[in-house]
């Protein structure tokens, strides 16, 4: 019996309107979309053509049935990315662009939830990027459509990212204006949000457009701000190796070859283990080009200091052990031939074989902008080490013989061994009257006499100091 306060509990009878309802299935019941995985599984069949894909993918996105539970949108989603794919294979290029922001994807994005909208729309555009590396124009293209979408869709996050990846592909076009101005705008943005992810891409790409230009004060500063950004997340290896070769590519201008070899070594050894052979061969060839440079520079520094005919040692010019065992057989191929050439070269001063082998892998050693800047001056340093060892045995020789031994116009001739004497690459003079090069023997400083010079200097603004002295003590006592 209960007490006279409570009253026994009666569940309500459902009213008509509630019986006249038709009764929804449990949310935790799953979906019947065998139809949408059996159109999608039939895409790998060998004999469907990409427009048959495109098709079938297309029928898959727009099924009437509007289903978008959790399996039918997992099914859609691989609908999308497998759709991507057959535009690019098909090389419809400008049905890529209006994919993710047409009519296609729309019902999709609608019925799903931001964040897998954000995550699908970044997959998609690194997907087609990967796909399509060449078509610059195409990525610049989707990217524009897709921050004009996220504008209108007020999504910030997602365009802000969008941007960044747009910058990198205004950096690829040489347009280097554009891509500073957009990344200068993000970067306001992103600080106030504080997005360190973000942010350490966004720098990096700054640095990279900084060094295009031939700022290296401020591409340094922009990779400073990118690592100091780093410090404080966690960065994926991928990433990490990117702000590496960057270091190693700014130091390589400055000519400190040797920590420029660590950082290129740190970037390889960490796309190797990724397994990332398209961007791991660069960083073993500027590895390889960082040993030459070094080897040669440090070689023609010990000519400039008199022993003008040696040798650069084998052992600093020699890549041979860079390239062997299992890193020589994993990435061997035209690009390490041709930096082995170019060693080959240079441990040989040869700068016939130099320019044969400039002829012989032209794509190699001249579409890479890095290796490209750097092979014009280890040309100019091969230049100078054979001038050197021509004219070492003489103390005159004819400007003309040189040009003939060389196989050089003289007038590059000239213009060169000028600039070598006003670096102090040797001593001597040009005799222009008579077409001669005089060459002086490098003579020892005399010490002793530097000193005395020294001491006649001081005694000078002492007896200077005295005597002003003395004429301020004369006027007082008039």
């Amino acid at each position: 019996m209960s007490g006279e306060g409570e009253k026994m509990e009666v569940e309500p009878l459902p009213t008509t309107a509630a019986l006249a309802e038709p009764v929804k299935p449990a949310e935790d019941e799953e979906e019947d979309c065998s139809d949408l995985s059996n159109l999608l599984e039939s895409i790998n069949d060998a004999d469907k053509t990409a427009a048959d894909k495109i098709n079938i993918l297309t029928s898959v996105l727009n099924e009437p049935s509007n289903r978008y539970g959790p399996t039918a949108s997992a099914l859609k989603e691989r609908a999308v990315y497998a759709l991507a794919r057959a535009y690019c294979e098909d090389n419809r290029h400008d049905e890529v662009v209006t994919l993710l922001t047409g009519t296609t994807c729309a019902p999709f994005f609608a019925n799903v939830t931001k964040a897998k909208t954000a995550k699908v729309v970044r997959a998609v555009l690194d997907a087609v990027c990967a796909l399509a590396p060449e078509q610059l124009d195409m990525q610049s293209k989707i990217c524009r459509n897709i921050i004009a979408w996220c504008q209108a869709e007020k999504r910030t996050f997602l365009r802000q990212r969008v941007e960044a990846k747009l910058a990198y592909v205004f950096f690829q076009q040489d347009k280097y204006g554009e891509a500073l101005t957009l990344v200068d705008n993000l970067l306001v943005e992103l600080k106030k949000l504080d997005d360190k992810q973000l942010l350490v891409e966004v720098h990096l790409v700054e640095s990279k457009i900084h060094h295009g230009l031939r700022g290296m004060a401020k591409a340094k500063a922009a990779l400073t701000a990118s690592r100091t950004n780093a410090n404080a997340i966690y960065v994926a290896p991928a990433l990490q190796s990117q702000i590496d070769l960057m270091s190693g590519v700014l130091h390589c201008e400055e000519g400190d070859y040797d920590t420029a070899h660590s950082y290129f070594l740190e970037a390889f050894e960490q796309l190797d283990q990724l397994d990332d052979r398209e961007k791991a061969v660069p960083c073993l060839k500027y590895m390889m080009l960082c040993k030459i440079l070094d080897g040669l520079s440090k070689a023609l520094g010990i000519s400039a200091k008199g022993n003008m005919g040696i040798r650069s040692d084998r052992n600093e010019a020699d890549i041979s052990g860079m390239i062997t065992g299992k890193r020589g057989v994993k990435y061997a191929g035209s690009d390490v031939e041709a930096m082995s050439a170019i060693a080959a070269a240079a441990s040989k001063r040869s700068l016939k074989g130099y320019e044969a082998v400039l002829v012989k892998y032209p794509h190699e050693l001249q579409d890479d902008l890095l290796i490209k800047h750097h092979l014009g001056t280890l040309q100019e340093q091969l230049l100078e080490s054979n001038l050197i060892r021509i004219i070492e045995p003489y103390s005159c020789v004819e400007i003309d013989h040189v040009a003939n031994l060389i196989e050089m116009p003289l007038p590059g001739v000239e213009k060169k061994l000028s600039q070598m004497i006003l670096d102090g690459k040797f001593h001597g003079i040009l005799d222009q009257g008579k077409g001669q090069l005089v060459v002086y023997e490098d003579a020892d400083t005399d010490k002793a006499m530097e000193k005395g010079l020294k001491v006649i200097e001081n005694m000078d603004k002492v007896v200077t100091s005295l005597f002003s002295r003395s004429k301020n003590l004369r006027s007082m006592m008039v």
